[in-house]
């Protein structure tokens, strides 16, 4: 298993473990997994306003939280004995909204500034984001199993994060374009390996 890979996994191992407490609070509330991915959402949305308005520190803070809800509301439907097919769909689905839209925030903050080659790098950034996770869905319904490179959505969310907080947002979106085609390319590689083709 590659080095990112099992740093990955020992993290969302650590996160289960500090999420346990609220989950089994979210269990006896009788709350759904399904409101968590709905909640999530919500909160991406009001972070992409902030970075509209300026508030980037704000925003990036708010950013974070509401992606650390997509490993809650897994959690919760584990131990709630919940999972579905559906919200799985739901959870991938509105997690593409979410991150589109902070995607489409920051590249409108970039035009207000004048800025429009960032706008450009922005726009692969997100291009990158959407074929890392179309390239895993993909494979999986060929049967195999595409996750890892150097940055799925947890290094995607926290490098945003970074460049929200941090005030370096116009380098962290530089960095994330590069790195996300590059897990991209990382994935249809493995994909290409693992499949007959005509060669």
């Amino acid at each position: 298993m590659p080095m990112m890979e099992r740093v990955r996994m020992l993290a969302q191992r650590r996160l289960q473990t500090l999420l346990m407490p609220p989950v089994r609070l979210l269990v006896r509330l009788q709350i759904s997994p399904n409101q968590i991915t709905v909640a999530g959402l919500l909160l991406a949305l009001t972070a992409s306003w902030l970075v509209v308005l300026g508030w980037h520190v704000t925003a990036g803070i708010v950013f974070l939280f509401a992606s650390s809800l997509d490993l809650l509301d897994g959690l919760l439907a584990r131990t709630a004995q919940k999972v579905t097919d559906f919200g799985a769909f739901l959870d991938s689905a509105l997690d593409r909204v979410g991150e589109g839209t902070m995607f489409a925030a920051i590249a409108y903050y970039f035009a207000s500034q004048g800025q429009a080659s960032a706008v450009s790098i922005v726009v692969l950034a997100m291009l990158g984001g959407m074929l890392t996770s179309y390239t895993r869905a993909r494979a999986e319904t060929l049967g195999l199993s595409c996750k890892g490179g150097v940055a799925s959505r947890p290094e995607r969310v926290l490098m945003i994060t970074a460049g929200l907080v941090l005030g370096i947002l116009l380098e962290a979106i530089y960095i994330l374009a590069v790195l996300s085609l590059w897990t991209a390319g990382q994935r249809i590689v493995r994909v290409y390996q693992s499949l007959p083709v005509s060669r």
